[in-house]
């Protein structure tokens, strides 16, 4: 590798605050040298940055490990030297495993510690190295910001993580332990990074945590702010125009929180809130600490702060003990709630938590087909959603091309992606779009002539 430009290449595989890591990654490694590629056989450093919530997802870091290995001896064959690093939540939790499973190697470093990861690639050049512990040191407060064009070049929509880690221990989860306690990034921090980003053309802000509803961090006042404080300080920043945040859990929409679903037109009218089961039974082995009936009461709540909100949900099916009446409350909290989105899995049980070594483990089989019963239930709901929005009229950010020629894409306030022929617009811009038609994962539309909420900002930068 030489010293003045090195290419990197990451992969990232589960949650939101993986894409996030990878590009902090990304920007601490650009004062070394590093430019990015999104070719792997032209890098001269890969990091797979890994999730560890459900088994598939961990033995796919293992098998793509196998390809790395050949392409590394590959480029080998021609003179150029790669490195290997693992990182995320798979990189905490497997780290001496990875090193016994997967030659090629060079670095395992796991989530809180990527802040040091120029330093990491240094002392690997002389051997493996493993970093996997919960440095005392605020990673972020380390973190260099990304530039104003590199920023430019993501796009109009950005992650910005707020909140790390849980105190839950939900007895399936593995995160307690790969992400450690829940800790808040001080607001002053959270917001000079809103207002760079805004500074370089984004006009939609996603806030990410673990249990992001579990916000505590400490405000310029010296208190501890709640998610729904933060939410009202961001949208004062002079263009973002959109604020999301996930992922959530029902023991912490507060009274603020709800309210701001109320008061703030900038915060989406969408909601992630993950229950995972319907079966009180279900819940109470699961230690989710709430009822079937508390989620449901929750959800009144807020649809009654919010009329107009659309909610997404996580559901297990197939755990420990999940009998067929058990599964059948879930299909009754679906069919009552009605969910525009959700994400559906057969229970892993994943090493170290109290669930894998759970008596009465349900079938592959039967898991199987819970499933299906219940994934059919949801498309039904997610089609249903997406044909009531048939002629009405919405706001759309557009983010990037379209799928032909002249034609631009973006997202409803419902994270729905929105197709259209690009006549007035821009990338960045917010526009309003009746929608005509509805695809199988995609709406159509057309611009109603109301003028587009232009981004200056990303014009100036472009």
């Amino acid at each position: 590798m030489t010293e003045n430009h090195r290419k990197l290449f990451v992969r990232s595989y589960g949650c939101q605050m993986n894409v996030y890591d990878a590009q902090r990654m990304a920007d601490a490694l650009s004062p070394a040298g590093f430019v990015e590629t999104n070719r792997a056989e032209d890098a001269d450093l890969i990091i797979l940055n890994t999730c560890h919530i459900r088994e598939k997802a961990a033995e796919k870091v293992y098998s793509e490990l196998g390809r790395m290995r050949v392409l590394k001896a590959e480029r080998a064959e021609k003179g150029q030297d790669t490195m290997i690093a693992v990182a995320g939540c798979v990189a905490q939790a497997e780290g001496a495993e990875i090193q016994r499973r997967a030659g090629g190697v060079d670095l395992v470093v796991g989530s809180q510690s990527y802040h040091r990861l120029p330093d990491l690639v240094a002392c690997a050049r002389q051997g493996r190295v493993v970093d996997t512990e919960f440095p005392v040191e605020d990673k972020f407060a380390h973190l260099p910001a990304a530039s104003r064009e590199k920023t430019l070049a993501r796009g109009p929509a950005a992650f910005l993580t707020v909140q790390e880690g849980c105190d839950k221990f939900c007895t399936f989860c593995v995160v307690p332990y790969t992400r450690g306690a829940e800790v808040s990034r001080p607001v002053g921090q959270i917001v000079t990074e809103a207002e760079r980003l805004a500074d370089a053309g984004v006009r939609e802000i996603t806030l990410l945590g673990q249990n992001v509803n579990a916000f505590h961090g400490e405000g310029p006042d010296g208190t501890a702010w709640g998610l729904g404080r933060l939410l009202h300080r961001l949208a004062e920043i002079p263009g973002v125009a959109r604020l999301r945040y996930t992922t959530s859990h029902p023991r912490d929409m507060d009274d603020e929180l709800i309210a701001a679903h109320r008061d703030l037109p900038e915060l989406m009218p969408y909601l992630h809130l993950p229950v995972q089961s319907g079966s009180d039974r279900m819940l109470e082995v699961m230690n989710r600490g709430h009822r079937a009936e508390d989620y449901l009461r929750l959800i009144e709540r807020i649809r009654a702060a919010q009329p107009a909100l659309a909610l997404s949900c996580d559901f297990i099916v197939g755990f420990p003990g999940e009998t067929d009446a058990d599964f059948e409350a879930t299909l009754d909290l679906v069919r009552a709630v009605g969910y525009a989105s959700s994400f559906s899995f057969k229970y892993s049980a994943r090493p170290g938590t109290p669930a894998s070594t759970m008596d009465d483990q349900v079938s592959e089989a039967v898991k199987s087909e819970r499933l299906q019963v219940l994934q059919a239930l949801l498309e039904e709901q997610r089609q249903a959603f997406n044909h009531s929005c048939l002629h009405k009229r919405m706001d759309v950010l557009f983010d990037r091309k379209g799928r032909n020629a002249g034609q631009l894409a973006g997202r409803s306030p419902y994270l729905q992606p929105v197709q259209i022929e690009a006549t007035g617009v821009a990338i960045g811009d917010i526009a309003e779009v009746e929608i005509v038609e509805v695809g199988a994962n995609s709406l159509f539309g057309r611009l109603t002539g109301a003028r587009p909420r232009s981004n200056a900002r990303m014009e100036a930068v472009a």
